[in-house]
């Protein structure tokens, strides 16, 4: 498979991404359909959680495994510290946003916080849309694993492969862009179409990126990384969906939604194992 086709190949795999983005734009949802679909992106999350530290620690216990303690202990560096940069930069970042926006309640001749309830006093976004872009930056971060797998299976000559990773993340990306819009259904704005665009780039568009860096390099301890970091955000972002989904409905409502999303996930998963991948 030439260069150009793979390229156009992975990108189509990451930009299917923009078919459950419609999704963030319905309106007069009630707050249970807005729970269970919170939660059923939660579920997909804490599956591809699940899928992204099986591939992230893979090679670090290879590498135990075979007793090359040196490379062990560079990859396992590499996978604690992608770890808990993806998961705390978020978290420090959050805070610090919360804590400039109290300042900015308490400034000389500043308008009432009735005017900031909705949107963030220095983006202009809501936190359900905040919440959006966190969850597209993970999964872009997750993209671009996977596309440096799809280009790395091209560059080895390995076709079949390459074609079915290709297809494969093309409809698991699909459910990825239900999970990005989950928290804007139902808000009082809808977001505009430029918004939702700008949500599928950073979601979608990194699967092209790796699909360009895989075939041109492999290397295991980008990946490691890579792989890392969307794990740290993933699992930021989850636990603010949960936090979402109990504030709207009950414990049982939204464990059904976990599970469903778990379903989904695996579903899509298991197209790649049955395609013998």
């Amino acid at each position: 498979m030439g260069t150009g086709e793979t390229l156009a190949l992975g990108a189509v795999a990451g930009f299917t991404i923009f078919l459950g983005l419609p999704l963030g734009r319905m309106q007069n949802v009630s707050a249970q359909t807005k729970a269970f679909l919170s939660s059923t992106a939660t579920g997909i999350l804490v599956f591809l959680l699940w899928d992204i530290l099986s591939g992230a620690v893979e090679p670090v216990e290879t590498a135990l495994k075979a007793g090359r303690d040196g490379r062990f202990l560079w990859l396992a560096f590499i996978l604690a510290v992608g770890f808990s940069v993806g998961l705390l930069s978020l978290v420090y970042y959050d805070g610090w946003m919360k804590r400039r926006r109290r300042r900015a309640f308490l400034g000389p001749g500043a308008a009432s916080t009735a005017e900031y309830e909705r949107d963030d006093y220095f983006t202009g976004m809501s936190p359900a849309r905040w919440l959006a872009v966190f969850i597209a930056t993970g999964i872009g971060l997750h993209n671009f694993s996977e596309g440096l797998a799809i280009g790395q299976s091209s560059a080895k000559d390995e076709i079949s492969l390459a074609v079915v990773l290709i297809i494969g993340f093309g409809l698991h990306n699909a459910t990825e862009g239900l999970g990005i819009c989950a928290p804007l259904t139902g808000e009082t704005e809808r977001p505009s179409w430029g918004f939702l665009f700008l949500l599928g780039l950073v979601g979608g568009a990194p699967t092209f990126f790796g699909t360009l860096l895989g075939h041109a390099w492999v290397n295991e301890p980008v990946s490691i990384l890579f792989l890392a970091l969307a794990a740290g955000s993933i699992l930021y972002v989850v636990i603010e969906l949960l936090n979402v989904g109990r504030a709207l409905a009950s414990k049982t409502l939204v464990t059904w939604g976990v599970l469903f999303g778990l379903f989904v996930g695996f579903a899509t998963d298991f197209i790649l194992v049955a395609a013998g991948v």
